[in-house]
């Protein structure tokens, strides 16, 4: 089993900045898959960023390359979001996901997460 507990969303300008933090209790936290996605109302949940297990590949949703950095801290089970040069169209409710242990893969698609974060919601006022 894995806990997740997102924190860091808010209301900002465009332009500006917000780091999102994900907390993982397990044991298996270190060993998985991870991944940030979002939902705006009215649309489904897209895939933002993520790494393979190992923290040696990482993957962006074109919209976001150049502007958003995932990284993980298996040391303090955590996984953070930097989100620069933030746009309205950034606005959604972030969750962070947890998905399959030991796998060289990225997944794009929620089916291969089976454990999610309750989300939290970024603003961004145009």
């Amino acid at each position: 089993q894995v806990q997740l507990v997102e924190s860091g969303g808010g209301l900002v300008q465009a332009g500006g900045s917000l780091k999102l933090s994900c907390a993982a209790s397990g044991r298996t936290f270190s060993s998985r898959t991870m991944g940030w996605f979002r939902q705006a109302p009215g649309k489904e949940r897209e895939f933002v960023a993520g790494f393979n297990w190992s923290g040696d590949s990482t993957a962006y949703t074109d919209s976001v390359k150049g502007r958003f950095t995932i990284s993980r801290d298996n040391a303090k089970n955590t996984v953070s979001l930097q989100m620069n040069s933030l746009k309205p169209d950034d606005t959604a409710v972030y969750y962070c996901a947890a998905g399959p242990t030991y796998s060289g893969s990225i997944f794009r698609s929620t089916d291969y997460y089976p454990y999610w974060g309750q989300g939290t919601q970024v603003t961004v006022s145009s």
